[in-house]
């Protein structure tokens, strides 16, 4: 069990439907993080950006990007996260994948489909809500739509961080800056977003806002916006425990239930 985690953000931008490429740029940009951290966090469908092209860059859980995760997180040793686009038979996820260092995998399906861009008519909706236990921590991932439904992100599980990871437009993003912080203070955990830079084939504009925001809803990184950058975070287990226990607002949360 650690007390404290590093967390590696990386904020970056993408090319189009080109996993190759992508794997290379990120191999650089995480080759340059030379102090030790837990977890590295990439962007939502970091292998190719938020396209609907499924049948072009979709791969499989025993396919190169997967491949690429395990021997990276053991160089690094260090947890590495991101989506991308993952075919099981003939059914597309949008497939957030978590893998730790001894080569291990957690995996999450992104529940809330962007009916917006027509995902929902090109992949499948995930039905489960993941808890990731890493080195003692309770980690709960979740990608770009969900945090909009504040129901699917509730704190029933005893969760320490929240984490998102997106491709969510400049033109909505006083939304993800509210919603991030708003995660975090109402379910007394750590709260992370990882979203993408830059422009898509869509003529889509990206601009980053990653974050993140400590139980309380305090700001604790100072990422720029619309730039690549890695920044390193470091969350303490205590702060989560010693505020739930001084002020109590979980145990009076509403009780839902989750699928």
């Amino acid at each position: 069990m650690k007390n404290e985690l590093k967390i590696a953000l990386v904020q970056s931008n993408l090319v189009w439907e080109n996993p190759e490429q992508n794997r290379h740029n990120f191999s650089s940009k995480i080759a340059e993080i030379s102090e030790s951290v837990d977890i590295i966090i990439l962007p939502e469908m970091f292998t190719s950006g938020f396209t609907m092209n499924a049948d072009q860059v979709a791969e499989t859980m025993t396919g190169e990007t997967i491949a690429w995760m395990k021997d990276l997180s053991k160089e690094k040793d260090a947890a590495i996260t991101g989506s991308l686009i993952i075919k099981v038979g003939d059914t597309f996820f949008n497939r957030l994948v978590f893998v730790h260092p001894n080569g291990e995998i957690d995996c999450y399906d992104k529940r809330h489909t962007f009916t917006l861009a027509g995902e929902h008519k090109v992949f499948k909706a995930g039905h489960h809500n993941v808890i990731i236990d890493f080195e003692g921590w309770k980690i709960k991932p979740l990608i770009c739509y969900d945090l909009r439904f504040p129901v699917w992100a509730r704190n029933t599980e005893n969760y320490d961080l929240l984490f998102y990871v997106a491709n969510w437009p400049k033109v909505r993003v006083s939304a993800w800056d509210a919603l991030l912080q708003a995660r975090a203070i109402e379910n007394m955990s750590y709260c992370i977003g990882i979203n993408r830079v830059g422009l898509d084939a869509n003529n889509f504009e990206y601009s980053g806002h990653s974050a993140a925001y400590d139980a309380l809803g305090k700001r604790m990184d100072t990422i720029p916006y619309d730039k690549e950058a890695i920044e390193i975070v470091t969350l303490n287990k205590a702060h989560v425990e010693t505020y739930r226990k001084k002020l109590g607002f979980l145990n009076d949360k509403d009780n839902f239930n989750l699928i």
